[in-house]
């Protein structure tokens, strides 16, 4: 249960080493800082700066996607499982010195694409006019001739197919006619006339649906798709050529991903000196600090600046931020109560409560060994083989635990790829393995691990109510820590023995205690539960209805742990069926490739939708089931100054640790 205790510090310091103070600190990434205004003291407005990193970040972004397109690079797998690149400091004072060249190469790399793209336009829409241009390819006049001192010439298009002669008769013989070409949509026609006749024509031709051709050039159709290939050819070239230029920016990748880091940590720094008090001499930093890093922040500042630094417990009006640190164990898990929500300044941190039903309820559910192999073996060689880091750490960590979880219970159940091993042995070397189980197939006794389901359930169950009862001792609240938890185990227990009773055989002393056990806590449910009303009445009214909410709540939580037999036998039905299948040529040879081919891919559907459905599943017995007992939640995560980075780290960013 490790929710780090928060202080606030304040550093009061020369005004000359402020820029140095906001970069140590954003270093070592242990301060979140906080705005507080101060009579006597200024504010920087540092907008303008930031939005200017902002552009540059654009513009080195935009860059290295580009670099990345002309290289050919191919994403692997496997990236994302590669972490951070760690540098020392003289490193990052190396490469620091070549950040303004990089950015002007970028700027260079983004300039050619914008004249790539230029130029690929142009391309396109010299190809619309050619394909516009291919029907009047074999009309030998200029577009826009429109005729002689005797003759007009209207040069356009009708609807549809038509006929030489048939246009000429709708025209009255007052024009002659020529088609160009004819498709289904339309016709193109040059039609000539006298210049008398001139507005007859035209009128006649308006009735045809004419339509005049539009951005006519002095040229002829094919003298201007001519000219329009070469224009193509020679934009082609050109952009070969950008190209070119762009790919000769290839080995600068590192640079650029190393330029964008150094332009997000400036943008944070800049962004942070917003927060900052000054007056003429001094600087004031405030913020809040996790108490562990207080003692070597304090050792460290002191000793290279001139500083005054102040370090007080946070008031109830403060808004505390969240940091959770636990063991290997719990640690995996702390992202599925972020999932769900921080823990308030109130709370306890759930994480290490949870973790171990976490893996165990996970395990259960997938309940296969086969596959709890598979994620044992992949997790260990991802976080052995790749440098990960972050949550998918944690992801990868908390899987190899379920995957160890579910070794565990499938081989207890007896499930290796379902029942693979039964398969092998009765189809290849005519033996009979009755079973693999260490304890026995939920198959065959479907309500034995109903019943086991439930137990746990009522133990997981308890456990919240424990860590309730911890919460109200601890803050003084002794009374309702008994009334609230004490009465709801005596009802749970004594209930327990008569329901599993339904279902099988239970001891009839068992029973019986039971019995009174549940008269006790029912009594006890009433007469607390309405404890808080001060009329009789009320209070006996209340608790009736407290023992109601025991009753139907307590009930259906109990009954949402049957979700830990339905998906245990889902995951080993399924398995058994895919090794039937695989199994039913009747060749040896035949038998034995259908076996693999069926197997690897059903197993591997197998797992992936039933590993899904674990995961979910555990995730919700934690947040519906367990949370709901002691914790709240809504806190707000802790923000530090850091250099979040996404490409290189140093190489020890945190000395305090």
């Amino acid at each position: 249960m490790a929710k780090l205790q928060m202080q606030k510090i304040e550093i009061v310091a020369l005004l000359e080493d402020s820029q140095n103070l906001i970069e140590r600190l954003q270093r070592r990434g242990v301060v979140e800082l906080y705005d507080d205004d101060d009579e006597g003291s200024v504010k920087l407005n540092t907008n303008a700066i930031t939005a200017q990193f902002d552009r540059s970040i654009g513009t080195a972004s935009a860059a290295l996607e580009l670099v990345r397109k002309y290289s050919n690079e191919k994403p692997s797998m496997f990236d994302a499982l590669n972490g951070r690149k760690a540098i020392s400091t003289d490193n990052f004072a190396e490469n620091k010195k070549r950040t303004d060249k990089t950015l002007s190469s970028c700027r260079t790399i983004v300039d050619y694409d914008k004249k790539i793209k230029e130029l690929q336009n142009a391309v396109v829409k010299a190809q619309t006019r050619i394909d516009m241009l291919i029907p009047w390819q074999n009309m030998p006049l200029a577009q826009n001739f429109t005729g002689t001192k005797a003759t007009s010439v209207f040069i356009g298009t009708v609807p549809g197919i038509v006929d030489k002669t048939a246009i000429e008769d709708e025209l009255e013989s007052l024009a002659d006619v020529e088609i160009i070409s004819a498709r289904k949509e339309q016709s193109c026609i040059v039609v000539t006339c006298c210049k008398s006749n001139t507005e007859t024509v035209l009128e006649k031709l308006r009735d045809l649906g004419f339509a005049r051709l539009t951005n006519m050039s002095k040229k002829t159709p094919l003298e201007e798709i001519s000219d329009l290939k070469s224009e193509i050819n020679e934009n082609q070239k050109r952009i070969s050529e950008y190209e070119c230029k762009i790919k000769s920016f290839i080995g600068l990748k590192p640079d650029i991903e190393f330029l964008l880091d150094f332009l997000n940590m400036r943008r944070d720094k800049y962004k942070a000196i917003n927060k900052l008090a000054m007056t003429n001499q001094t600087v004031i930093i405030r913020g809040y600090i996790p108490k562990i890093y207080v003692n070597g922040l304090i050792k460290e500042f002191e000793s290279k600046y001139t500083t005054a630094i102040t370090v007080t417990d946070p008031n109830e009006e403060d808004d505390v931020p969240v940091l959770l640190q636990n063991g290997k164990f719990s640690e995996p898990v702390e992202g599925i109560t972020e999932m769900y929500a921080l823990p308030n300044k109130h709370d306890i941190d759930p994480s290490s409560v949870m973790a171990f039903f976490y893996y165990l309820f996970f395990g259960m559910m997938l309940s296969d060994a086969g596959y709890g192999l598979v994620m044992l073996i992949g997790t260990t060689v991802a976080l052995k083989k790749f440098t990960v880091e972050g949550s998918l750490k944690r992801s990868l960590q908390m899987f190899r635990y379920c995957g160890i979880s579910t070794l565990i219970w499938g081989a207890l159940f007896g499930s290796w790829f379902g029942d693979l091993p039964q398969i092998i042995a009765s189809n290849f070397f005519g033996k009979t393995i009755e079973t693999t189980a260490i304890w026995f197939e939920p198959l065959d006794d479907p309500i034995k691990l109903l019943l086991f389901s439930f137990g746990l359930g009522i133990l997981h169950l308890f456990l919240g109510l424990a860590v309730n009862f911890k919460i109200q001792w601890s803050d003084g609240r002794k009374l309702d820590a008994v009334c609230d938890v004490v009465p709801i185990y005596l009802t749970v227990l004594g209930a327990a023995p008569m329901a599993a009773s339904i279902l099988a055989d239970v001891s009839p002393t068992l029973i019986n205690i039971g019995k009174y056990l549940l008269i006790i806590g029912v009594v006890s449910v009433v007469l607390t539960s309405g404890r808080s009303n001060k009329n009789i009445f009320l209070r006996f009214f209340g608790g009736i209805y407290g023992l109601y909410n025991v009753a139907t709540g307590y009930l259906s939580d109990i009954l949402s742990y049957s979700r830990l037999l339905a998906l245990g036998l889902a995951t080993g039905s399924i398995a058994s069926v895919i090794n039937l299948i695989g199994s039913m040529p009747s060749n040896t040879v035949v038998k034995a490739i259908t076996l693999l081919v069926v197997g690897v891919v059903g197993h591997i559907a197998n797992m992936g939708v039933n590993l899904l459905g674990a995961y979910v599943h555990a995730d919700r017995l934690q947040f519906v089931e367990l949370f709901s007992k002691f914790y709240e939640g809504g806190g707000r995560a802790f923000e530090p100054l850091k250099a979040d980075t996404k490409y290189i780290k140093f190489e020890k960013e945190n000395i305090y640790e």
